[in-house]
């Protein structure tokens, strides 16, 4: 493997480096040297895992027993002894190496697999992943967290043996981690071995150079003081990042719906019956489960939810809004207070370990699969009084919303209104606070797309001083990219709110997906703004009362000649099904592919791997604006205004028409980034809304797509130039040329002739010279 010498740290790289891996590289050792925070976009298909990998590894191994570039494959248990007893210390520096998801973690550890770089490391997981317990592992959520509390207590007649084999097995198993291991192997190994796999994780974490975790384990306050990493000068790692904003605002928010705080309270009245049952049976002069409490408990619940119901709401599209210290006003009316908070807590939990005791323990939480409501209170009471601080709730604001809701008596019209009380932050940066005041080292930040960086440093309120926007590795005739203002008729293609119900733009645009459906090869990805968005126009493709009456099937049929559809459902339980559907289509060889009609912000934008035949194309047809009215979109936009002049740090200031605008552009350019995902790979980007023409909006388009995009003006030049695009060869594209001459010109012509009369096949049939085709275009048609 070759070794990269880059700012005097030896990288030992797995392949000859791109020019782009090795800014990359040298980006992150800047970073990691001059204990800086760093921005680092670099598209999909890049190897930017790979990239992060060997230079935060090649750091840390440099700072070490390790620093001439000697990187061993095994170590002898000495060595285990050194590292283990430096990464406890500031010498060493601990990673924490964190993405959304634990199927991207696991595609990150096998990229560790192909290094030569073997530091001790593990994978946090989640007990619904890691339990092995019979009856604790049926469970779900806090139910789970619950139990397993129970098991372990030696009293339980369903005491976990692995939970007390754990600690030996650790010791005596020094190697556990010294080879890429996966959450997967760590059950292998408890199903064998019987030591618990979840606290094995644990207890790895003391030793462990590098742990690999969801982002929550960084973000939720509670698991971050649960982990136990020593924090001073440590490495923290944000793999695609690009949503992190939004979620460290939901992590430090909360919706308490009516519904929510009635469970607690029949919850609560639960506990005092049985307090007072098991006092009267025991006669136990035993105060910890003193039904006194309990009552008070209630009695708060019941305050808190009559004080929701008074809240005056004049209108219901805007709710009831106050700044986010009115909080602190409402509950000091129920006498919770900094001073009372801590007390009610712990009430709370002592409620919460009665109704589990009271559940006779695994086999009756394994039935029913429930956790206990209580718990969410609790948590929502340590939010708000945040280790009895209230300076953030500034950054909040307090909403309640009244909606109608279905009840039994839903068929004669009537319902009931149920209310929700929010907390909601509007400032991200509370989420990476924490990590400043515990003298983090550096923290890396890195996507496919992160641009525009200024906001994204901005709402994050850290400086990011070194800040990366990396092209891709591709060559500039692997990808086509063009603006299509007008369908084949001619018809402007503009997804805006005023024209999406037009029939003539939905017709037009369905009618354009017939052509792309027809010239692009196997799969086809079309991302629309919206569900309704989307249900609308195939609805309307569907219906033939509104067609052509030269042609006597309707567009959607026209689409379905070409690719068989799949639609993305709402209900994420059905989404894996739809991935099934769509693959299981795109083999079909009675079919030239797949189209896959999906909405930006999904899950099939997010994150999915769509690489060759899976996605030669994606179509966007329209810009993913958030809906205005929402009251949770409203409010940031005014948080935003109202803070436009702060300038407690060096960001450029953000309004709330800019992020508003910024969030359907990140939204554009991570649908974009399902398609063309590494170096071989090739494919086309179509924009099918005239605003996309705009410099403004292409200069938010993924720096590396900018350069290759064109403008059309008419559709039959994009109909010419992505057929020649792809007629070029499927493996082996070249870069279409520019439509110019007249032949060009009458063939486009032809294209929007055809298109518009529906004889979308006629065309794809004619594979003749020039002057061939304008003798059949003298014919009179």
């Amino acid at each position: 493997m070759p070794i990269y010498t880059i700012r005097g740290i030896s990288v030992d790289f797995p392949y000859d480096a791109y020019d782009s891996q090795i800014v990359y590289m040298d980006k992150v050792i800047q970073a990691l040297q001059e204990k800086n925070n760093a921005l680092l976009e670099s598209p999909t298909g890049t190897g930017k895992t790979l990239c992060l990998l060997c230079a935060t590894l090649a750091y840390r191994a440099s700072l070490g027993p390790f620093s001439t570039g000697q990187i061993p494959k095994k170590r002898s248990s000495s060595d285990n002894d050194v590292i283990s007893s430096q990464s406890g210390g500031s010498m060493l520096p601990k990673i924490v190496y964190t993405s959304r998801t634990h199927s991207q973690l696991r595609q990150v550890v096998q990229e560790l697999k192909k290094t030569n770089y073997r530091p001790k490391m593990i994978v946090m997981g989640s007990r619904e992943q890691l339990c092995i317990h019979d009856k604790v592992k049926l469970l779900r959520g806090k139910a789970q967290t619950n139990a397993c509390n129970y098991v372990r207590n030696r009293r339980s007649k369903h005491y976990c043996k692995h939970h007390k084999l754990t600690t030996e097995f650790v010791k005596s198993n020094p190697h556990i981690g010294d080879e890429p291991i996966d959450i997967e192997d760590l059950v292998k190994i408890g199903e064998s071995c019987g030591p618990c796999p979840y606290y094995v994780s644990r207890e790895l974490i003391k030793s462990a150079d590098i742990l690999f975790a969801p982002y929550n384990y960084l973000i939720d306050r509670a698991f971050k003081d649960k982990i136990g990493i020593e924090w001073f000068s440590s490495i923290l790692i944000f793999d695609e990042a690009h949503n992190l904003e939004s979620i460290c605002a939901d992590a430090a928010s909360f919706d308490l719906p009516s519904t929510l705080l009635s469970a607690c309270i029949s919850e609560a009245k639960n506990c005092i019956d049985i307090s007072i049952k098991r006092r009267d049976l025991e006669k136990s002069s035993d105060k910890s489960s003193n039904p006194d409490n309990f009552a008070i408990l209630r009695a708060l619940l019941l305050k808190l939810e009559k004080r929701i119901a008074e809240v005056p709401i004049e209108s219901k599209e805007l709710g009831f809004t106050r700044p986010g210290p009115y909080m602190y006003e409402l509950l000091s009316d129920l006498n919770v207070t900094s001073a009372t908070a801590s007390m009610l807590t712990g009430i709370i939990e002592e409620a919460v370990l009665l109704l589990e005791e009271d559940a006779n323990g695994v086999e009756s939480k394994a039935s029913h699969g429930t956790s206990c409501r209580l718990e969410n209170m609790g948590d929502i009471l340590k939010m708000i009084f945040r280790d009895g601080d209230t300076s953030h709730a500034k950054y909040y604001r307090v909403h309640v919303q009244e909606r109608l809701t279905a009840d039994s008596n839903a068929f004669r019209g009537k319902g009931s209104m149920s209310r929700t009380l929010s907390w909601w932050c509007f400032n991200p940066g509370i989420g990476m606070d924490d990590f400043s005041k515990k003298c983090v080292g550096s923290i890396i930040l890195t996507s496919g797309t992160l641009s525009p960086m200024d906001s994204f440093a901005y709402e994050l309120k850290l400086e990011f001083p070194i800040r990366l926007e990396n092209p891709h590795v591709i060559s500039s005739n692997q990808i086509w990219a063009g603006v299509v203002p007008v369908g084949p008729s001619g018809f402007s293609l503009n997804s805006s709110y005023r024209n999406r119900d037009v029939l003539e733009y939905k017709q037009d645009l369905g009618n354009a997906i017939v052509n792309f459906a027809r010239i692009v090869p196997d799969g086809l990805l079309v991302f629309f703004p919206s569900y309704y968005a989307m249900e609308q126009c195939i609805d309307c493709w569907k219906d033939n009362s509104h067609g052509n009456m030269s042609s006597k099937s309707t567009i959607w049929e026209r689409i379905c000649k070409f690719k068989k559809p799949v639609i993305e459902p709402r209900q994420s339980s059905l989404f894996s099904s739809s991935i099934e559907d769509f693959m299981s289509k795109l083999k079909d060889p009675s079919t030239s592919g797949a189209v896959f009609f999906a909405v930006c912000r999904g899950k099939v934008s997010e994150g999915l791997d769509f690489a060759d035949q899976c996605g030669r194309a994606v179509v966007i047809t329209g810009l993913p604006f958030a809906t205005r009215t929402d009251p949770k979109v409203r409010l940031k936009r005014e948080f935003l205004d109202e803070h436009v002049q702060d300038q407690t740090t060096a960001h450029k200031s953000l309004t709330g028409d800019e992020w508003y605008d910024q969030q359907a552009s990140r939204a554009v350019n991570q649908a974009v980034g399902r398609v063309i995902r590494h170096r071989h790979d090739y494919g086309a980007i179509i924009f099918c809304d005239e605003r996309f023409a705009s410099s403004h909006r292409q200069a938010q388009v993924s720096r590396w797509i900018q350069p290759h995009i064109k403008c059309y003006t008419r559709f039959g030049d994009v109909v010419y130039s992505l057929t020649r695009f792809f007629r070029a060869g499927d493996h082996h594209p070249v870069k279409a040329e520019p439509v110019e001459s007249v032949y060009n010109v009458l063939l486009g012509t032809i294209a929007e002739l055809f298109s518009k009369n529906g004889w979308v096949g006629r065309l794809h049939g004619t594979r003749c010279h020039h002057h061939q085709l304008l003798m059949f275009y003298s014919t009179p048609v």
